[in-house]
């Protein structure tokens, strides 16, 4: 065990500073996002309208279902799309290996629920949320958009997506809760968060270039559908 009192002053103090910062790294940037985020998050009733809605991919379980709450981001993007407050659905999630592939299981559960072909448009590299804010705007040339997630993620999509260059709102997908999810994996979802909020920051101020390709712009089909 080790004998604090046997550690010189300054090095302590040193410790102590390193340890606050630590703390300040990780709750500072969250509690900023959220604060940044929360005039932009509405319900699916009052939301603006725009002509693109983002839905972030999320777990595929081996059998090709989707987890729970990707279940509940594809469909708030689905009643998004039929109270006609969106006209396209960009499903952006991993496709890395053949055998995993959220976009189009996002693609399947869409047109179950009832939303058109030509209405999905699909982004395979959307491996982070950084990777599918930064493609959406250089790829799909998406300028306004709303954005669906769990409220966990929403707020860091939101800064993401907003520095990024993209004129987005948010919608939160829980229609599930309280009693669709499990504890440890709300739990976790918000705990993760806060580093991952951190590293959010970070590729803002860096700007690192994700797989891109060449652009494919988003043509809003029935633009004037109300």
């Amino acid at each position: 065990m080790m004998n604090w009192s046997r550690i010189p002053k300054a090095a302590r103090w040193t410790l102590g500073a390193l340890v606050l910062l630590g703390v300040l790294g990780a709750f500072v940037p969250r509690i900023v996002t959220a604060l940044y985020a929360r005039d932009n998050v509405y319900g699916i009733e009052d939301v603006p309208r725009q002509p693109v809605t983002v839905v972030f991919g999320a777990r595929v379980l081996s059998d090709g279902r989707l987890s729970r709450m990707l279940a509940d981001r594809v469909a708030t993007g689905a009643e998004l799309y039929h109270a006609g407050k969106t006209d396209v659905l960009l499903m952006t999630g991993d496709n890395s290996v053949a055998h995993y592939n959220e976009p189009e299981a996002m693609r399947r559960y869409a047109l179950r629920l009832g939303v058109p072909d030509e209405a999905i448009v699909l982004d395979y590299a959307g491996f982070r949320t950084y990777d599918s804010c930064y493609r959406a705007r250089e790829i799909f040339q998406v300028s306004e958009a709303i954005l669906v997630t769990q409220d966990f993620h929403l707020d860091r999509a939101l800064l993401t997506c907003n520095t990024l260059g993209i004129d987005a709102v948010g919608v939160p997908a829980d229609v599930q809760r309280p009693n669709g999810y499990r504890f440890s994996a709300v739990a976790f979802s918000y705990l993760r968060e806060f580093p991952a909020t951190s590293v959010a920051v970070l590729d803002l101020l860096r700007r690192p270039e994700p797989v891109l390709g060449e652009p494919l712009p988003i043509r809003v089909p029935n633009a004037n559908r109300p």
